[in-house]
């Protein structure tokens, strides 16, 4: 059953899972052929899937969440600062998949291995060791409002769902090479307990002349079709098809992958035809849209971690300059989010501008920089030590905020360090992001302010 906000007593909830031990699977990437070893650990409730690249000094963690997919072709790509890792789509449909809500990746090498292009390389050793139930329910999104992308002929919707699970629904069409690869519909929930049998051994194919342009782009090299389903004008090179349909369950496979990068599993239904990572990626990021409404909400209602009076413990800003009023809700040291309540008493409106007040772009940066201080404040390693600003990156102001308006400020923890702290920052007023910003800041000793 699904986690409704208010709905259901925590009791008759589904638990989540992590993997009862550590699993070790060793092999080379599937586009860049290069060695890599991954070692999936277990991890306590509420951490989430996150990779960890533990070949560059030093080590760098990297979320599996949406926000942090870059555009690549032909696969699913993570991106922390100038660490990448490559072609995680297929780990990630095993977890999902297999129900997985928490788990570690180290990662040694650029991408995952391949195997034989299909789920089973992750699949087979987490069920050799088995999950393990945690105390906490699963965190799953109940889809509030349809979603419909639609480009170059290609479409993929998700539609809100009164069942349990994700149900995906994909329609395969090759057009003019439907000869070669026949059109196919697969619909599959793994709410159903089939995901290992009837889609993780599903592989990843490409037409001759695709594998062949991958092949002079000097990727895929290590691979033969024996290998990996190459198709040419009479079906399978030097192979044969596991399923009828082996080409519609993949597309499911890499859908399931690409989605569990919501962040949270998700109750609804989804239709997809002619997409790929591109679109699922885009339907990931709407459905994250609506799930940071959704939490918003939920705080502004629920929601006091933190007054103005506790707030100055932690902050040196006072009057007219302290612009949190109330701290809503802390993730550890990884997200935050608080409010400041814009009214027409602010000083700043006397001369920015009488006759039509708008709050100043730079105060709103300045609000959004005091909660990301805020933020860095929560690590053990930064006690007694304040947030100074050291620089701004990619910021924009797209909204004026005005009186009567309640700013909701966002800072999500990039990278930290004991002396420094990278930062996402966002401002909205409702729904609508007003600014947004990456801040650097550097700690220091409050006694050298």
């Amino acid at each position: 059953m699904a986690h409704e906000t208010g709905t259901q007593d925590d009791a008759d909830l589904p638990r989540q899972h992590t993997v009862a031990d550590s699993v070790r699977i060793e092999g080379l990437g599937l586009l860049l052929g290069q060695p890599a070893t991954v070692i999936i650990k277990p991890a306590p409730e509420e951490t989430g899937i996150v990779f960890e690249r533990v070949d560059v000094d030093p080590p760098v963690r990297i979320p599996a969440i949406g926000d942090r997919i870059v555009e690549r072709a032909q696969r699913t790509t993570l991106k922390s600062g100038e660490t990448t890792i490559e072609t995680v789509e297929h780990c990630m449909s095993a977890l999902a998949g297999l129900a997985v809500d928490n788990a570690i990746i180290e990662l040694s090498g650029p991408e995952l291995p391949c195997g034989d292009g299909s789920a089973q390389l992750f699949v087979d050793p987490i069920l050799k060791v088995g999950l393990e139930k945690q105390s906490a329910p699963r965190r799953v999104f109940k889809l509030r409002e349809p979603i419909v992308i639609e480009e170059d002929g290609k479409m993929i919707s998700a539609v809100p769902s009164d069942d349990p699970g994700t149900r995906i629904v994909f329609d395969l069409d090759y057009g003019e090479n439907s000869d070669r690869i026949p059109r196919q519909t697969v619909s599959f929930n793994a709410e159903d307990g089939s995901y290992a049998s009837q889609i993780a051994p599903a592989r990843t194919y490409s037409l001759r002349e695709e594998a062949e342009a991958l092949w002079e782009r000097g990727m895929c090299r290590h691979l033969t079709p024996k290998e990996v389903l190459v198709i040419g004008e009479d079906g399978p090179i030097e192979n044969s098809l596991r399923f009828e349909d082996e080409h519609a369950r993949h597309k499911v496979l890499d859908a399931l992958g690409d989605l569990y990068l919501a962040g949270r599993p998700i109750q609804c239904r989804i239709l997809g035809y002619r997409s790929g990572h591109s679109l699922n990626r885009l339907l990931v990021m709407k459905i994250r849209q609506q799930m940071a409404q959704e939490d918003r909400r939920n705080l502004l209602i629920e929601g006091k971690a933190m007054d103005a009076r506790a707030i100055q413990k932690l902050m040196p800003h006072r009057f007219p300059m302290l612009l949190v009023d109330r701290l809503l809700h802390l993730d550890g040291d990884r997200k935050a989010i608080g409010v400041k309540n814009v009214t027409i008493n602010e000083p700043f409106f006397q001369g920015h501008y009488p006759g039509t007040p708008i709050m100043p772009g730079v105060l709103i940066v300045e609000a959004m920089a005091q909660m990301g201080g805020l933020l860095m404040s929560r690590k053990l390693e930064h006690t007694g030590k304040i947030a100074v600003l050291l620089s701004l990156d990619k910021v924009k102001l797209r909204r004026p905020v005005v009186p009567g308006d309640q700013l909701v400020l966002e800072a999500e923890s990039i990278r930290a360090t004991s002396r420094t702290g990278n930062l996402r920052c966002h401002a909205l007023v409702g729904d609508k992001t007003v600014a947004e910003a990456q801040i650097k800041f550097m700690m220091v000793d409050a006694e050298s302010e």
